[in-house]
């Protein structure tokens, strides 16, 4: 299992996907913060559709980082530290953080972390969702902030730290009524817009959280699944797969791995690509069978199907509702409490 750099550093740009759009070029300098803000049209879905069987740019080989050389689950024998298919399951103190930061630091990298802010969700939540991106996401990177709103006076003061870049990119609200498919089909055109092109590795998370610590390295893989804090601790025959065998979703009595957090998703961009591709076909079959499921549960099926290389325990998306059990050693990121109006 390979976890290194998946090419050489190219040129970041922002490309527009219908003729007449403008777009903003920046490449961050020196460390220095830049902006880009472009305008990505939604009827770039028959784009999108074309380019979901084009595969990247061929890309330079690394030196490949064994998992002994960093990881160590005996460490943490009060938690499953590794998966039946033998993916690490990151918990604080199962990880060799300089070990991390002498290989990833030799690979210059980019990562990426895209938010889809709209309405009260970019009121509430996203300054400090930003602020606290800024100061503990993947700190000493190349980082670049991915903030999809379907009204630029939604956007707060923006002050991303050294190393980091904020790419604003417009929507527009089809799918108003379902975040999450809106949130995936704008996420998708813009990976194949530009976005591939830009980072390494990607994230994919709500608005609603607070990086409390570190999110570093240690959770960079191909494909990245997020545990969730409500089910974890609970018994898997209770776990809310969707269980009706005519959805696309359907995870059967009897069956499944862990169940995963829709809030978050990470890899790289192709694997995410991949994903949403899935997710999106399933849709489609569902709504053709008279059915809908929601957009966790076609992630559940997604990642029982197509098993991802690393998983991050609750630790990295905790609830505030709840009370940190003994096994929750650090909280690195939490959800924050809705604010009523």
């Amino acid at each position: 299992m390979s976890y290194g750099a998946m090419k050489t550093r190219r040129k970041l740009r922002c490309t527009s996907l219908s003729e007449g759009d403008q777009s903003v070029s920046s490449t961050p300098s020196n460390g220095s913060p830049e902006f880009c803000v472009a305008n990505f049209p939604t009827e770039g879905a028959s784009l999108l559709a074309r380019s979901f069987g084009v595969g990247r740019p061929t890309e330079d080989e690394v030196e490949e980082l064994r998992l002994s050389d960093w990881f160590n689950p005996r460490k943490r024998p009060d938690v499953v530290t590794t998966t039946d298919w033998l993916a690490p399951v990151i918990w604080e103190g199962t990880f060799n953080r300089q070990v991390l930061e002498e290989y990833y630091g030799r690979q210059n990298l980019t990562i990426g972390l895209a938010v889809l802010a709209t309405g009260r969700i970019a009121d509430q939540y996203l300054e400090l969702f930003i602020q606290s991106a800024s100061k503990h996401f993947m700190t000493g990177y190349r980082v670049i902030f991915y903030i999809m709103v379907d009204a630029f006076y939604r956007l707060p003061n923006l002050e991303p730290g050294p190393l980091q870049t904020v790419q604003v990119l417009n929507i527009r609200g089809h799918d108003a009524d379902d975040f999450h498919l809106m949130r995936m089909k704008n996420l998708a055109v813009h990976i194949v817009g530009h976005i591939q092109d830009e980072v390494d590795f990607l994230f994919s998370m709500m608005a609603n959280r607070v990086f409390q610590n570190d999110f570093g390295v240690e959770t960079l893989g191909t494909s990245v699944a997020q545990l969730h804090a409500w089910w974890y601790f609970k018994n898997t025959e209770n776990l809310p797969y969707e269980r009706r065998p005519g959805s696309a979703a359907c995870i059967p009595l009897g069956q499944g791995d862990f169940y995963y957090d829709g809030t978050v998703i990470g890899g790289t961009p192709l694997e995410i690509l991949n994903f949403i591709k899935e997710y999106l076909d399933g849709i489609m079959r569902d709504k053709e069978n008279g059915l809908n499921s929601t957009y966790e549960r076609h992630l559940n099926k997604y990642f029982f199907i197509h098993k991802p290389t690393k998983l991050l325990s609750p630790e990295y998306s905790w609830d505030t509702v709840l009370w940190p059990p003994a096994q929750v050693w650090l909280v690195k990121a939490a959800r924050c409490l809705e604010r009523a109006f």
